[in-house]
């Protein structure tokens, strides 16, 4: 019995050793929110209109109806399995926000947490972020 499961499990042991994801689960990268980079926020300056500020970063993914003096641009990244092997880490929660006042742009706050540039587009293998949005 030995001496005919020992080819089998030989077999089967050279077969799956040569899978380098064996027993490993594909993830995908997850982009959530707004993408921002540093060049887009440079181009918001004061007294810009709401439409003005739509068009330069984007629909808000956080615009309070019932306050319309700020919109919250918020993003999370996730890295999946290339992003992981890439070296690029997780994105909690950067968040810029823009304030309205008198129906233009009166300031900015958190445009010190903004990259320069969209650091997951280089390294990504994942078609779903493979190609720049913006």
């Amino acid at each position: 019995m030995f001496k005919r499961a020992l080819p089998v499990f030989l077999t089967l042991g050279l077969t799956l050793g040569g899978c380098s994801n064996f027993l490993h689960v594909y993830t995908i990268d997850v982009n959530q929110g707004n993408v921002l980079t540093k060049d887009m926020v440079d181009k918001l300056k004061p007294g810009m209109t709401p439409a003005q500020v739509r068009y330069v970063l984007g629909t808000p993914l956080v615009a309070d109806t019932l306050d319309t003096t700020h919109w919250d641009y918020v993003y999370c990244f996730k890295p999946g399995t290339y992003a992981k092997k890439a070296g690029l880490g997780t994105v909690k929660n950067r968040r810029l926000t823009v304030w309205f006042a008198n129906g233009v742009l009166a300031r900015i706050e958190g445009q010190d947490q903004i990259p320069v540039s969209n650091p997951i587009l280089p390294f990504s293998k994942d078609k779903a972020v493979a190609s720049d949005p913006l």
